[in-house]
């Protein structure tokens, strides 16, 4: 679970989307599937709510999955290709790789494809379900690439700093981030990677110096 953070905010009434940590990760089309389960274990959400929202996180892995197995040829696709000035396919390829071009939509394809279209009826994918798959299928690099940031950041959250480090011995580091560190104290080095105008530089000077 991901936490949306702030940073370079001083004051803590005003909070900006535009600088919430991960914003990829922490989108409104998946809020229900990330925060359903927290809300279920603390006593917020009920069983029926936690039920229904396990299943739609279960039919958009379903609806996934099934399109990265199905095969489709040029044929398939030419009528469907052309009526969205699409690039037509010269060889056979998996509906996945053909979601994840503009304009490509899983409710085009499926008044083409009979196979993808029986799938979606016979296990009763809603359209919420069949906009969060085609989400997470045209956006899945973007969204892989900021879980392996957040998850950089969460192991840098579990590394210390004294109370009473001396930055000022640091003379890799900038002046003004040796100014902020020795004002801010933050006490890990992922709290001190949020401060305004410590560089990734500094940050990997720290690391360095703890030994990691």
């Amino acid at each position: 679970m991901y936490k949306r953070q702030t940073k370079g905010v001083d004051e803590p009434y005003r909070m900006f989307t535009s600088r919430a940590e991960y914003r990829i990760l922490l989108r409104q089309d998946n809020a229900d599937i990330r925060l359903t389960p927290i809300s279920y274990k603390i006593g917020l959400a009920d069983e029926k709510r936690y039920r229904k929202t396990m299943q739609k996180k279960s039919s958009v892995e379903s609806l996934i999955s099934f399109v990265r197995q199905l095969s489709v040829t040029p044929a398939d696709l030419e009528e469907y290709l052309k009526s969205i000035e699409s690039t037509p396919l010269t060889q056979g390829r998996k509906l996945y790789d053909i979601i994840l071009r503009n304009k490509i939509t899983l409710n085009g394809l499926a008044e083409y494809l009979p196979e993808l279209a029986d799938f979606i009826f016979e296990n009763g994918c809603s359209q919420e379900v069949i906009e969060e798959a085609e989400i997470q299928i045209k956006y899945h690099g973007y969204i892989e690439r900021e879980r392996h940031i957040a998850d950089k950041m969460t192991r840098l959250e579990n590394i210390r700093i004294r109370p009473d480090f001396n930055y000022s011995e640091l003379t890799s580091l900038s002046i003004e981030s040796r100014q902020k560190l020795t004002r801010i104290r933050p006490s890990t080095i992922g709290q001190a990677s949020r401060i305004p105008g410590v560089s990734p530089a500094d940050i990997n000077v720290l690391l360095v110096y703890f030994g990691r």
